[in-house]
C-alpha cells in the first residue's frame, strides 16, 4: 500500500511539473518586470530572447512590439 501511494505521488508530482510554467509568459513578464526597474538593456535582451525562441507565440508579437517601443524612447 505505501509503494502505491508513493508511486502515485510521484506520478502525480511529474504530471504537474509538465503542466506548470510557460516559459515564453514567464520570460515575457520578466521583460516587462526589467523595464519597470528601468533595465531597459536587459529588457531587450529578453524579448529578443523570446523572438528567438518562441518565434510563432503570442508573446513574441508582443515582444516586438515592446522592442519597437523601447527604440522610439531612445
Amino acid at each position: 500500500m505505501k509503494q502505491l501511494l508513493l508511486l502515485l505521488c510521484l506520478v502525480f508530482g511529474l504530471a504537474l511539473s509538465a503542466c506548470t510554467g510557460d516559459n515564453g509568459k514567464e520570460m515575457y513578464e520578466t521583460a516587462k518586470f526589467e523595464e519597470v526597474q528601468n533595465n531597459k538593456e536587459h529588457a531587450r535582451e529578453l524579448y529578443e530572447e523570446i523572438l528567438r525562441k518562441y518565434p510563432k507565440s503570442e508573446y513574441a508579437r508582443q515582444a516586438e512590439e515592446r522592442l519597437r517601443a523601447l527604440k522610439e524612447k531612445k
